[in-house]
């Protein structure tokens, strides 16, 4: 798999900048004008991108109340039909290529998960930069065939993902010679309990498919992904609305602007802090470590008295002998007077028998 990736103006590497996605989805609650704003709240925000999706309540599912339509699995949404929900989440597309527009003015990557081929054949004629595939596509592999053969990066959700289904998806970007995939840890589950979010898999995830791999959460909160990006996340999504308290489809597990924002603020300090491999002392380090112990003179002495423990000690500040010869001068005699203070050097030390 490709280890740099470019969407639109921004290069995804292992040494870039993570990549911070702010996710619409349903939470414009149908009013351009909040899309919009929360467009900007991603920009001020600090985010690279702006996602969307792309579907239908009929291009997603069927209009059909029968028990398996039915949302019964203890979600935010149960007691619904699955179209009844995607009637009031799903973002108008008369509304998209506007909405691209703004976001690409306010210079943030615009882009979108697609559920259908007609949804696919509508964001190429926008030709968006990348592609996200929601996690309950991740099997649908005529689906991933035809987003593959356009060449474009994929970003792959896993949260209901089982490893052989991760394996078949990247397997047929593979086949038609796409390798600009990156993985996203995910936890379908709204909102996520950290309990179950296991943050160790990113590393995992990256090593066994040789890719970018990242963080799609629906955890309450900064934490998790503050952590996913210690651990080698270079790609976070997280849902943002302008207030949990307006509602909607998504509302409950979003970010507000103030939270994205520290959320972000803490990515970019963990990128400076987590630095690079080494041993080496900053110049600060090394002005500061002028503060470490050494030995030093600690009772007024005179020429020919012996050191012992009283009189000899390892303190701060540096300056005197190192620390490890404390045990080799016990025993001997100062060669001439010393005050207390007096930092210890060789000239100091009668080695005469």
């Amino acid at each position: 798999m490709n280890k740099e990736i470019r969407i639109g103006k921004h290069i995804i590497s292992e040494s870039s900048p993570t990549f911070v996605i702010a996710e619409m989805s349903a939470n414009h609650n149908m009013d351009f004008d909040r899309a919009v704003a929360i467009m900007q709240a991603a920009k001020d925000a600090g985010a690279d991108a702006i996602k969307i999706q792309t579907y239908t309540a009929d291009t997603i599912t069927l209009d059909c109340d029968d028990p398996c339509f039915q949302i019964t699995q203890g979600t935010l949404w149960d007691g619904t039909t699955l179209h009844k929900l995607y009637q009031t989440a799903y973002t108008p597309w008369e509304w998209q290529p506007k909405l691209q527009k703004i976001a690409e003015e306010m210079g943030l990557e615009f882009f979108s998960s697609p559920f259908d081929f007609s949804a696919i054949d509508f964001l190429e004629e926008m030709n968006v930069p990348a592609y996200k595939v929601a996690s309950f596509e991740i099997n649908d592999i005529p689906f991933i065939r035809k987003i593959a053969k356009l060449g474009k990066p994929i970003i792959f959700a896993t949260g209901i993902a089982r490893l052989a289904d991760i394996e078949l998806a990247v397997e047929t970007c593979k086949q038609e010679g796409n390798e600009d995939v990156i993985l996203l840890k995910c936890t379908s589950s709204y909102p996520a309990p950290y309990e179950d979010i296991n943050l160790k898999t990113i590393p995992s995830m990256a090593q066994t498919f040789d890719c970018i791999a990242g963080l799609s959460d629906h955890s309450m909160g900064h934490a998790v992904a503050d952590a996913a990006v210690a651990l080698g996340a270079k790609v976070v999504e997280k849902h943002l609305t302008l207030s949990r308290a307006d509602g909607g489809a998504d509302a409950a597990f979003s970010m507000e602007p103030a939270e994205f924002k520290l959320m972000v603020d803490n990515i970019r300090k963990i990128e400076k802090a987590l630095g690079k491999v080494t041993y080496d002392l900053t110049p600060k380090q090394a002005r500061e470590r002028e503060h470490s112990r050494s030995l030093f003179v600690a009772k007024d002495m005179k020429a020919g008295d012996v050191f012992t423990p009283e009189n000899l000690r390892s303190v701060r500040p540096a300056g005197g002998l190192h620390t490890k010869h404390y045990e080799e001068l016990l025993g001997r005699r100062i060669t001439r007077d010393a005050k207390l203070g007096t930092p210890m050097s060789w000239d100091l030390v009668d080695f005469g028998e």
